[in-house]
C-alpha cells in the first residue's frame, strides 16, 4: 500500500483521470473517401469500425466510443480534452511498406533556382555522406551511423545477424570498408544531394525520375501522390520528419513485403545491450513475411557488400506513404522473422514507439479517411450524477460496515479495518492505471467498485464463520485460527476465481460501458484476494494473541457462551473438579461419579 502510494505521488498525479460521461471529451467524425465518391462496402466500414475500436482500446482503458454514422461516416468519442494526437491515430490507414531504396537525395528539388545550395559539409540525416575514392568521410561499421532518413534509425534482427561472408567486404576496426577482392574502391561514390545527375540505373519509370526530382519534402504534408499505391512498381517518397532541420527524399521499388504480413507489434524501451539509446517497435513477422523479408534484406546486404555507399543496401520502412526510416542493411541478411524500427531518443519517443507500434497491431484501415469535423464536448452525466454514485457507494459501504459490527462486534473491526484497506489500495491503483494505461473513471466503472464491496466483505464473513464453527466445536481461539484459515481460503480462492473468470469473459466479449464495468470488478477481484491474503488474516493471527480476543470477552464476537461452544469441561464435572483441585482423582471419587452417573441412568430409564 504504501509503494503504491509512492508512485502515485511520484507520477504526479493523485487524482483519478474521469470518463466521457463524467468529464466530456472530444468527438471526430471521419468521412470514407472512395476512388469513384460512392458510398463506401458496408463490410469495409464494419471493418474500420472494428479496428478502430481496436486501437482506441489498444491506448488504455478509458471506454472511448466509435460508431457508425450514415454509410460513409464514422464518429468517435475520445474521454478528456486535447486529445488530437489519438484521434489522428485512430483514423490513420496506416499501410505498412517494405521497399528496397533506389535512389536518395535532400528534400529539395533537385537543379534548377528552386534548389538551394548544397552544404559544404554533408548535413545530419541525408543519406549517404559525401567522399571521393581518394579519401574522405568513410561509412561506420555501426547499423546506427548508417545512412537513414532519421539519422540512426534502423531495422535489424533480434536475433544475432549471419557473419560476413569469407572474402566479402567488411567494415574494418577503424570503420573504413576493405577493399573487396574485385577491386572496388573504398569510398563512397561523390553523392551531391541537391545535383541533378543521379544514378537512376534500374528505374524504369520516367514519369518517378521527373517527380522525385522535382519533389519538395519541405512543406507540411510531405505526403506524394501514389506513394501509398502498393500496386506502384517504382515511388517517391518523403522522410516522414525532419532531423536536424534535414529531410531526405527517396525513390522506392517494388513492395517486398505489406503490413499485413506483421503478426505482432510492440514498444519496447532502452536497451543498452541491443545498442538501443531510445525507446523501438519490435515487430515479428508471419512465416510469409518472415521469407519475404529475409529475401529483401539478403539482396539489400549483397548491394552492401559491393558498395557501402549503394542507396540499394537500404530497406524503407513506408507508413501511409511516408518513409519512416531506410536502414542500411549493414550487419547481414535478416531472416529470424523479426525487425526493429528505431530512431534517435529527440523523435522516438516513448508516446511515439507506443502509437506506432499500437496502429501497425491492428492493422490497416480498408479505407482512407478524412476528419469532416471535430469538437469537444461536456459531460453527458455532470457532476450530479458522479454525485449520486458516490453517494450510493457511500451508503452502501456504511450499511456493511454497521452489519459487520453488530453481527461480528470487536471482530467486526477486522473487517471494516480490511474494507478500508482494500478501498485505498483500488483509488491508488485505479490512479496509476490512469496515469499509464490510460484508464478513465466512467459511471460503470463506478458501478463495478460499487458491487465489489459486496464480492470484498463476502471473503471475510466465509474466514469468520469458519472461525466461529472452529470455537462452537469446543476449541480454543489460537489452533482455531489456522484450522478455520485452512478451510476457508479454498472457499474464498473458489468464489474469486469465479467472479474473476466471469469479468474476464465479460470484458472480452463486451464493448464500451460493459466492458468498463468487468474491468473495474476484475480489478476490485484481485484486490480481495491480496487484501485477505496479506491483511485479514494475518490481523485476526495478531489480535488472537491479546486477552480482549483470546479469552473471548463478550464485545469481542468471539464469547463462547454467546456462540453456544460445547466445553469438554461442562461434559465432565467431575474430572473438572478434580483437575481444578491441581490433585488426581481417587478410586473413591472415581466411584462414587460412577455410582452418580449409574443413578442419572436409571432415573432417565424410570
Amino acid at each position: 500500500m504504501a509503494a503504491l502510494t509512492g508512485v502515485m505521488f511520484l507520477q504526479g498525479q493523485p487524482t483519478p483521470k474521469l470518463g466521457l460521461d463524467l468529464a466530456g471529451g472530444t468527438t471526430v467524425t471521419l468521412t470514407a473517401k472512395t476512388v469513384n465518391g460512392g458510398d463506401p462496402p458496408p463490410t469495409q466500414m464494419d471493418q474500420a469500425v472494428r479496428i478502430m475500436t481496436q486501437r482506441v482500446n489498444g491506448l488504455g482503458v478509458s471506454d472511448a466510443e466509435v460508431a457508425k454514422q450514415g454509410s460513409s461516416n464514422i464518429v468517435v468519442n475520445v474521454p478528456g480534452e486535447g486529445q488530437d494526437r489519438v484521434v489522428q491515430l485512430i483514423g490513420t490507414t496506416a499501410k505498412l511498406q517494405f521497399r528496397q531504396v533506389f535512389a536518395v537525395a535532400d528534400g529539395r528539388p533537385l537543379g534548377g533556382a528552386a534548389s538551394t545550395p548544397a552544404p559544404s559539409a554533408q548535413p545530419s540525416g541525408s543519406p549517404s555522406p559525401s567522399a571521393s575514392p581518394s579519401g574522405g568521410k568513410s561509412p561506420s561499421a555501426s547499423p546506427s551511423a548508417s545512412p537513414t532518413s532519421r539519422g540512426r534509425a534502423l531495422s535489424e534482427a533480434l536475433a544475432a545477424p549471419t557473419p560476413t561472408p569469407s572474402g566479402s567486404a567488411s567494415p574494418s576496426a577503424s570503420g573504413s570498408p576493405s577493399p573487396s577482392p574485385s577491386g572496388l574502391p573504398s569510398g563512397l561514390p561523390t553523392l551531391d544531394p541537391n545535383a541533378a545527375a543521379q544514378d537512376y540505373s534500374g528505374i524504369n519509370d520516367p514519369n518517378v525520375i521527373k517527380q522525385f526530382e522535382s519533389l519538395n519534402c519541405y512543406v507540411p504534408d510531405k505526403r506524394v501522390p501514389g506513394a501509398n499505391d502498393p500496386n506502384r512498381r517504382f515511388v517517391a517518397a518523403c522522410d516522414q520528419k525532419e532531423e536536424n532541420g534535414q529531410v531526405t527524399k527517396y525513390i522506392l521499388g517494388p513492395v517486398r513485403v505489406l503490413g499485413e504480413q506483421v503478426e505482432d507489434a510492440s514498444a519496447m524501451p532502452p536497451d543498452a545491450t541491443q545498442g538501443q539509446s531510445s525507446w523501438w517497435v519490435s515487430l515479428k513477422f508471419k512465416g510469409q513475411g518472415a521469407r519475404q523479408f529475409g529475401q529483401v534484406t539478403t539482396e539489400a546486404y549483397e548491394q552492401y557488400q559491393r558498395n557501402p555507399g549503394s542507396p540499394r543496401s537500404q530497406v524503407a520502412i513506408v507508413l501511409d506513404g511516408q518513409v519512416v526510416s531506410a536502414p542500411s542493411i549493414s550487419r547481414g541478411a535478416i531472416t529470424g522473422g523479426t525487425a526493429q524500427i528505431d530512431g534517435p531518443p529527440e523523435s522516438f519517443t516513448q508516446t511515439y514507439a507506443t502509437d506506432l507500434a499500437n496502429v501497425l497491431k491492428y492493422g490497416a484501415l480498408p479505407l482512407e479517411f478524412t476528419q469532416s469535423s471535430i469538437d469537444e464536448v461536456s459531460s453527458t452525466l455532470g457532476s450530479d450524477q458522479l454525485r449520486g454514485g458516490l453517494i450510493a457507494g457511500a451508503i452502501g459501504l456504511v450499511l456493511v460496515v454497521l452489519y459487520c459490527l453488530m453481527y461480528y462486534r470487536g471482530l467486526g473491526l477486522v473487517a471494516v479495518s480490511s474494507l478500508l484497506v482494500a478501498s485505498g489500495i483500488t483509488y491508488v491503483s485505479v490512479v496509476i492505471l490512469g496515469e499509464n494505461m490510460g484508464f478513465r473513471l466512467s459511471l460503470p466503472h463506478i458501478i463495478g467498485l460499487i458491487v465489489s464491496i459486496g464480492i470484498t466483505a463476502d471473503s471475510f464473513i466465509v474466514y469468520f464463520e469458519r472461525l466461529r464453527d472452529e470455537l462452537r466445536a469446543g476449541r480454543t481461539l489460537r489452533p482455531s485460527v489456522e484450522t478455520a484459515w485452512k478451510r476457508a481460503r479454498r472457499t474464498i480462492l473458489v468464489a474469486d476465481a469465479v467472479t474473476f473468470m466471469a469479468a474476464l469473459v465479460l470484458y472480452i466479449l463486451a464493448v464500451g460501458g460493459v466492458r468498463g464495468f468487468a474491468f473495474a470488478m476484475g480489478l476490485t477481484t484481485l484486490i480481495d484476494v491480496v487484501v485477505v491474503f496479506f491483511f485479514t488474516k494475518p490481523m485476526v493471527g495478531l489480535l488472537s494473541r491479546t486477552r480482549f480476543f483470546g479469552r473471548g470477552h463478550p464485545l469481542s464476537g468471539l464469547d463462547p457462551s454467546r456462540l453456544r461452544a460445547r466445553a469438554t469441561a461442562a461434559a465432565r464435572p467431575a474430572g473438572a473438579a478434580a483437575s481444578a483441585g491441581g490433585g488426581t482423582a481417587t478410586p473413591a471419587a472415581v466411584g462414587a461419579s460412577s455410582r452418580a452417573s449409574s443413578a442419572r441412568t436409571k432415573s432417565q430409564e424410570a
